[in-house]
């Protein structure tokens, strides 16, 4: 055993290593830190710097060598735009490089010849007849349609990206996600994979699939997983209202499958499971713009009669201009300021008092600028008062043909006494779910962003405000770490100036 004397010495010695002389004073690095976090940035730091090479904590115009891990060219030149103000650098660019040239030439012990395999490629020069895109690498920088042109290679990417979920690797289904909103955004349909180059967030594996598919016409391994029963159970049994990922995949491994297997098992569910269940077909069936605007008429009767002069506004998909959604979002506010407090319970009252709620569970407002302060917050979940609610509608007609309620797959199964039987079993209404969300005026524009999604243009915003503006965003506030201040707006517009980021209407949100 060594004594613990020595054991304190052998300590201060390798300590010493830290601080060791430049030998590549040539050489100026940069780490950037995004993708890579603070801990692998700190220590690779420390590797070059031990190694002789001058690494800089901070960004500036000496840096010659600028080196990042998993971030595409175009990500590191939005990056490096947003740390110039007025556009761009002076003297020498510096050299944009992937970490497997940093890695090599600490191997190496010196600064390794730049080859190409190391460069981030940031725009591809045209070859003849090919057309190259330009696409920013964050979401919330580019216009997504509701309607695209590379749908196959993105409902592939989809089921990947639910698998990941389902498997609770949330970076992994983020990043299918963030490859197929990409694609989403392309003017063109991808035809060859020399459609993809400069195209930021495209990894490997989402570029193996689209290969696949581009050439074959679809994915085994898409394939694979959507003949999987442990997809189709985790599918079926997550689609049950207050059912998440660690409950279906318990469900799964005691053998249940679907909703009606929980029906028969037995298990004690939690009233909002229960109410999953009961109503799950009308849950799983598509909400109708036309049943969107019917429950708004409902809710603004609720909202006048017991504060009147308050707005509503309808939120999520039908305001980025989807016909069909699986809820209905309201928010509801009043122009003057603290007049909305104590609005949700009456309104929930009233909607109880004539037996249009099936269901409903009522959060309280536990937001508090002055106490809460501007720290990101752990989980995007806002803290306004809400009511996660399922609506009693009645229907114009009870027959299911009469209603997109079916799926294209399951219309053609349908024989004309099955479709009689079913009409004959629903009742004259359905269930909807609806959330309603009361905030107060100041915080209604933060609000309305944040509730009218999609969840990765959203994501991606409050990405840009932390790594590319040094602020915090959420559906509160927006606060400016530099400033040291709140940054107030009354309009979307507002928000999208203080980011930095040119407006991009809701109906072009759908990433």
């Amino acid at each position: 055993m060594v004594p613990l004397k020595r054991r304190k010495t052998n300590s201060r010695s390798a300590g010493s290593d830290d601080v060791a002389v430049t030998k590549f004073p040539h050489v100026i690095i940069f780490i950037i830190e995004r993708k890579m976090g603070a801990s692998r940035k700190s220590f690779l730091t420390g590797l070059g710097r031990r190694k002789g090479f001058r690494v800089e904590e901070c960004y500036s115009q000496s840096v010659t060598h600028v080196v990042s891990e998993n971030n595409s060219g175009e990500e590191v030149q939005d990056w490096l735009d947003a740390q110039t103000p007025g556009g761009g650098r002076t003297g020498v660019p510096a050299h944009q490089l992937d970490i497997s040239w940093f890695t090599e030439s600490m191997a190496a012990g010196h600064p390794v010849d730049i080859q190409d395999r190391h460069r981030l490629r940031v725009r591809m020069e045209p070859s003849s007849g090919a057309t190259v895109t330009t696409v920013k690498g964050y979401a919330c920088q580019r216009r997504t349609p509701l309607q695209h042109h590379n749908t196959l290679l993105t409902d592939a990417l989809l089921v990947l990206a639910e698998n990941a979920e389902f498997c609770e690797n949330e970076g992994r289904s983020v990043a299918f996600r963030r490859a197929g909103s990409v694609l989403k955004a392309l003017p063109q349909a991808v035809r060859k994979m020399e459609d993809l180059q400069g195209l930021p967030c495209l990894g490997g594996h989402s570029q193996r699939v689209i290969k696949e598919i581009l050439e074959d016409g679809k994915s085994r391994e898409v394939e694979m997983m959507l003949q999987s029963k442990q997809y189709q159970a985790m599918k079926a049994l997550t689609s049950i209202f207050g059912v998440g990922v660690k409950t279906a995949e318990r469900w799964f491994r005691e053998g249940l499958q679907r909703h009606t297997d929980v029906v028969n098992s037995g298990y004690k569910l939690n009233h909002t499971q229960q109410a999953g269940v009961q109503y799950y077909d009308d849950l799983n069936t598509p909400v109708t713009k036309a049943e969107a605007d019917a429950i708004g008429q409902i809710v603004e009767e609720a909202v006048q009669a017991v504060l009147p002069g308050a707005e509503i506004t309808l939120t999520g998909g039908f305001r980025r201009d989807k016909l069909t959604g699986h809820d209905v979002d309201f928010l509801i506010t009043h122009p003057e300021e603290g007049k909305e407090e104590g609005l949700m319970p009456k309104v929930v009252s009233w909607l109880e008092a004539r037996g249009l709620l099936l269901y409903q569970k009522t959060n309280t407002n536990s937001y508090l600028e002055s106490t809460d302060g501007p720290a990101r917050p752990s989980h995007n979940m806002d803290r306004f008062e809400r009511c996660f609610s399922i609506f009693r509608l009645e229907r114009p007609h009870a027959r299911p043909e009469q209603h997109p309620q079916a799926t294209c797959e399951e219309q053609p199964q349908d024989d004309d006494s099955a479709r009689e039987r079913r009409a004959s079993q629903s009742p004259g209404w359905k269930a909807v779910r609806v959330d309603l969300v009361v905030t107060p005026v100041s915080q209604f524009a933060f609000a309305l962003l944040g509730w009218t999604g999609s969840q990765l243009f959203e994501r991606d915003l409050r990405r840009w405000a932390g790594q590319e503006k040094h602020m915090s965003l959420s559906s509160h506030a927006l606060y400016d770490s530099k400033q040291n201040r709140y940054l107030r707006a009354s309009s979307e517009e507002e928000i999208f100036a203080h980011l930095g980021l040119e407006f991009i209407p809701p109906a072009e949100r759908n990433a």
